[in-house]
């Protein structure tokens, strides 16, 4: 398969308290590299084949850089800018809900550490989805993914599109 994605950093201007906040949130390693200016978080698992034993391909990893200076780059200062982004839409990053958790418990966990929830409840029929999104504190939006099932199970109260 050609360009494949392989993993994905988001940014933060303190590295170590968004891996604790990650680890925290969704049970993940945070993998602290750099002096602790870039995290590795490994959510762990391998993905499932239809059967649902694993495959052999591990689940993706996310990295959180310091916006300081992310890395890699050529100079060794790093660029601009050097700040969190603030103010306007940044990419989504979804996370799909492990059948051992909940969203109410991600969200509860994230809240408590800082983060603002911007919906529960909502299911996409365009991908089958139940879904919940968080913004960390840092300014990442954090799409929640559960799965409706065929056919789909959705709750009372949940919006629908």
């Amino acid at each position: 398969m050609t360009n494949s994605l392989i993993f994905f950093d988001i940014p933060s201007d303190d590295p170590d308290a968004a891996g604790r906040f990650y680890a925290e949130v969704f049970g993940w390693e945070d993998d602290p590299r750099l002096g602790g200016r870039y995290h590795r978080m490994v959510p762990g698992g391998m993905f499932k084949n239809p059967d649902g034993s694993d495959s052999e391909i591990g689940n993706l990893h996310m990295g959180i850089g310091d916006v300081a200076n992310m890395r890699p780059h050529p100079a060794p200062e790093g660029i601009e800018p050097r700040g969190p982004a603030t103010g306007g839409r940044g990419p989504r990053i979804w996370i799909l809900i492990g059948d051992d958790d909940t969203p109410e418990r991600i969200l509860g966990k994230a809240e408590e550490l800082g983060a603002t929830v911007l919906w529960r409840n909502h299911y996409w029929a365009e991908f089958n989805g139940l879904n919940h999104c968080f913004v960390d504190p840092w300014g990442n939006h954090i799409m929640l993914w559960g799965k409706a099932g065929k056919p789909p199970v959705i709750p009372a109260d949940y919006t629908r599109e």
